[in-house]
């Protein structure tokens, strides 16, 4: 069974990717005992060196660094040894999550998905947070979530990877409407409005993909949307924040200094949109402005000046 290689209680896990989320994943797990082999690319090294006697490969990398980095360690990968995704983001050229991404040069390693509210500064001071892992195999996720649990961090699973990561990515999105909204001060009526219809928008897209409704309204969906969407901590929330000061895209990258998957992933949900048939007006608005197409202010006047419709859920 896929969860076979795994081992009871301590794990010796390879985690490719230290950026603020993987490195707190990796401390939390050393506090619990287990072994970690540590990759990222600032630092060098061969990734595939910490594969052989693994029991568990995490990825925490960024969504650009995902394809050449399964290219490379497609060769060397140690059996049916599982690979947990962390990432959260839509490939603009795939039009695919993570796992799609890795399972193109894997398509034999069982797979799973950690998502969540999981803002990774409030973590690592050891405030409390919860999550889902999320996998087709049930025995894996469920070995997976009683394995690394920590005091701090609570596992829930689910079998539907496709939602999760679905949820996941596009809450991105939606975070960066909500620092728009609330840089341009336009208060909490609008911004719980802005919030609500891009549950919708992220139920549409799940649905017409495969997801399950229930993951809409789960950790990595609802739960996840509403910690980025209102906390400074949340990268995508900032960034929306600099673009309704009027900062371009690539200043704002720039001004925060870390990897903002939001953008990728509105370019590419927008895409999908285009070839479905889709109707994704908040995604599309925050496009126009990542192009330097809209303002901040003339986007919120395009959602507002929309043909007057039903309110709609998409189940």
């Amino acid at each position: 069974m896929a969860a076979a290689h795994l081992v009871e209680g301590t794990l010796r896990i390879t985690l490719l990717g230290l950026g603020a989320w993987g490195s707190t994943l990796a401390d939390l797990w050393r506090a619990e005992g287990h072994h970690l082999t540590t990759w990222s690319r600032r630092l060098g090294g061969n990734p595939e060196d910490g594969l052989p006697g693994a029991d568990l490969v995490v990825s925490a990398v960024a969504m650009a660094a995902i394809p050449r980095l399964a290219e490379r360690l497609a060769p060397h990968w140690p059996g049916a040894v599982p690979l947990l995704s962390c990432s959260k983001g839509l490939d603009p050229e795939a039009l695919c999550g993570a796992s799609g991404l890795w399972s193109g040069p894997l398509p034999h390693v069982p797979m799973a998905t950690l998502s969540g509210p999981n803002l990774a500064t409030e973590l690592a001071h050891g405030l409390p947070a919860a999550s889902v892992i999320a996998a087709r195999d049930p025995e894996l996720a469920q070995r997976l979530q009683r394995d690394l649990r920590t005091p701090h961090l609570r596992l829930y699973t689910n079998q539907d990877p496709v939602g999760t990561e679905i949820a996941a990515a596009l809450k991105n999105v939606m975070a960066i409407a909500a620092g728009i909204s609330d840089g341009l001060g336009l208060g909490a009526n609008a911004k719980a409005s802005l919030l609500c219809r891009g549950l919708a928008e992220i139920g549409l897209v799940l649905k017409a993909l495969g997801g399950q409704p229930s993951t809409l309204y789960g950790l990595a969906g609802l739960g996840d949307l509403l910690a980025t969407a209102n906390s400074n901590l949340s990268r995508n929330y900032r960034f929306g924040g600099l673009l309704a000061e009027g900062v371009s895209a690539g200043e704002a990258r720039e001004r925060i200094q870390a990897t903002v998957e939001g953008p990728g992933t509105a370019r590419a949900a927008v895409r999908l949109a285009d070839r479905e048939g889709w109707s994704l007006p908040i995604c599309r608005q925050v496009v126009e402005m990542l192009e330097g197409r809209l303002t901040a202010r003339k986007a919120v006047q395009a959602l507002m000046e929309r043909e007057p419709r039903p309110e709609e859920l998409q189940w």
